[in-house]
């Protein structure tokens, strides 16, 4: 627990008669209990969301119709209650932000559209070179390709596909839902905003851990973890199902493809963009008010620069 003591637990040491009725609220427990409370709680998520996977007893493959429709039930009833132990963290830490649940969670309208596109531009960027290599190797040109993908015909299929639905669906929405809004307010009073933000992806490697048993292999987590600071669920859930879409980059058969040079000068590109718009795309005033900076002004810190 040293990582989360030191910095991390002054932001829950409140003083000043302005901040009187949080402090007091967080002096019963003491920090401490309140950072412990804290990763209890995630903790606790992420066990909950893995065990419901489990609850199903099945020799048949992970990627089983049947298989991927048992966890579809019990993956949504966790996700669905997960809100619930922020409440309770809520009522045991005393830390009341004066927001709803949803909008601390990053569920509102307000700032909706450049919450959505500009996460999920940033990380098309960085995905620069795997497009260009899939266009290359795409057998339609861009009409027909738009045409196909288009096609009502083609999302029905989509969407009677379960395992389409469980990596571009349900996978994204459930596990950004219980790993990022929920999680996130848990951990911001403790460890402050930044460090939270990076603390939730060990919590996140925690429930994918699982795939190691299944798959022999680890799976690609989701790059838009960053951008639920915007303070909006949906930046992250795109950008996690666009990665699922993408998979991990397929640098060796760049480096083996008839277009080697503009693929792997795309792959750099992508990379050299991403980093030079990483700061100005995730900039909290195009995204309005940050409602995660609310919990923190009430445990009494500013979060630095992403609520100045």
């Amino acid at each position: 627990m040293a990582a989360l003591g030191g910095d991390g637990l002054r932001l829950l040491s409140v003083s000043g008669p302005a901040s009187e009725p949080e402090s007091a609220a967080l002096s019963g427990a003491g920090p401490g209990l309140c950072c412990w409370v804290s990763v209890c709680s995630c903790l606790s998520l992420a066990c909950s969301y893995v065990g419901s996977l489990y609850v199903w007893k099945s020799e048949l493959p992970r990627d089983h119709p049947a298989v991927i429709k048992r966890r579809f039930t019990s993956v949504l009833v966790v996700s669905s209650l997960s809100p619930l132990c922020v409440l309770l963290w809520q009522e045991l830490t005393g830390l009341q932000p004066g927001i709803s649940l949803f909008t601390l969670m990053g569920v509102r309208l307000e700032g909706i559209f450049p919450a959505a596109l500009l996460p999920l531009l940033l990380t098309m960027i960085l995905f620069l070179g795997p497009l260009m290599q899939l266009s290359l190797d795409c057998p339609w040109d861009l009409a027909n390709g738009l045409k196909v993908a288009l096609a009502p015909q083609a999302w029905a299929r989509c969407l009677t596909d379960m395992r389409w639905l469980r990596n571009q669906v349900i996978a994204p929405l459930t596990e950004e839902l219980v790993f990022r809004a929920c999680m996130l307010p848990m951990l911001a009073p403790c460890t402050g905003l930044g460090p939270a933000v990076f603390t939730c992806p060990l919590f996140f490697g925690v429930a994918h851990f699982h795939h190691v048993i299944e798959q022999l292999r680890f799976r690609q987590g989701s790059v838009g973890s960053i951008f639920l600071s915007a303070g909006h669920l949906i930046g992250p859930v795109l950008c996690h199902s666009f990665c699922n879409y993408m998979g991990f980059p397929a640098v060796c058969a760049a480096l083996e493809h008839p277009q080697r040079c503009p693929l792997l000068l795309g792959y750099a590109l992508g990379v050299a963009l991403f980093v030079l718009l990483l700061q100005p795309l995730t900039e909290p005033r195009l995204y309005s008010s940050l409602p995660l900076c609310l919990l923190l002004d009430r445990a009494g810190d500013s979060a630095g620069p992403l609520c100045s």
